[in-house]
């Protein structure tokens, strides 16, 4: 449920020092993918266990390098049971990382959902283990990741927690967020501005829509939302219920546009977003 305590505040974020080099031309295709999980800080007061998606080809990590998306999962959640959107994603060539934090997943020792406060620092934390990754050389990921370009996603409390990392002073890699029937934290969409897509069921009796256009209506840079007409909470991020396709379409022509500087996604975007009797759809963008 929708607590007050989610609008307590957030975790830190990283210096806006960062300047995203030109991105690599947008896949024309689609991937295999492969998914593989670590854990950061393992013997820390606070470990931090993350799942990744990334694309492939002939069983090894695909040639190239690939933007980044963190994606944060909700309350009494964990990444897995959002692998019908994340797989699909990392096929159209996106590297996406999901933590499991500690204190709201599904089967924590002590479950706290006052926690999403700090969830954005742990959502830098991947970024920043990623960058070390990145550079090492030595892991399979090395030299495949455009950490020049990262988008922040996440589904209801991980909606917060993806607000929550657009806090001042956060750094201009961060290049896109999407929220999906989540709204903002305090602090939230400061600093660099970056578009920003929020998708809410305009039945969702958990965070009302209400709540998510309160978001977008905050929001001082490019934004869109996408409302699915007549859903609840989320049953439109699973694989062939209602409203799937045209939110898989919309996300991904977002991430492309955002990520990739694809314009072709941009123009799509909108048609994409539009489903008489499914979706409807606004924006403040440029594409």
């Amino acid at each position: 449920m929708l607590l007050t305590a989610l609008v307590a505040g957030c975790g830190p974020a990283t210096a806006a020092t960062d300047r995203p080099a030109p991105a690599r031309a947008a896949p024309t295709g689609t991937y295999a993918v492969a998914v593989r999980t670590f854990t950061i800080d393992a013997r820390a007061t606070r470990p931090l266990p993350v799942t990744v998606w990334y694309p492939t080809r002939a069983g090894a990590v695909a040639d190239g390098r690939f933007p980044l998306v963190v994606y944060s999962h909700g309350l009494q959640s964990l990444p897995e049971l959002h692998a019908g959107l994340t797989t699909r994603w990392a096929a159209a060539g996106f590297v996406v990382a999901a933590p499991t934090y500690p204190h709201t997943r599904r089967g924590a020792v002590r479950f706290d959902r006052a926690d999403v406060r700090h969830q954005p620092a742990d959502a830098w934390r991947v970024v920043r283990h990623l960058l070390r990754l990145d550079s090492g050389g030595a892991d399979p990921l090395a030299g495949h990741l455009d950490l020049t370009r990262i988008a922040a996603a996440g589904h209801s409390a991980g909606g917060f927690t993806t607000a929550g990392m657009f806090a001042a002073g956060h750094s201009a890699r961060l290049r896109a967020g999407i929220v999906l029937a989540g709204g903002g934290l305090a602090g939230s969409f400061a600093g660099p501005t970056a578009p920003v897509l929020f998708v809410h069921g305009t039945d969702d009796r958990i965070v009302p829509v209400a709540v998510g256009r309160a978001a977008y209506d905050r929001t001082t840079g490019p934004a869109a939302f996408l409302s699915v007409l007549g859903q609840g909470h989320g049953e439109y991020l699973i694989p062939g219920r209602p409203g799937f396709d045209p939110v898989l379409a919309t996300t991904i022509d977002f991430l492309r546009w955002t990520l990739y500087d694809d314009p072709a996604a941009g123009r799509r975007l909108p048609v994409d977003a539009r489903s008489p009797g499914v979706t409807a759809y606004e924006d403040r963008l440029t594409p």
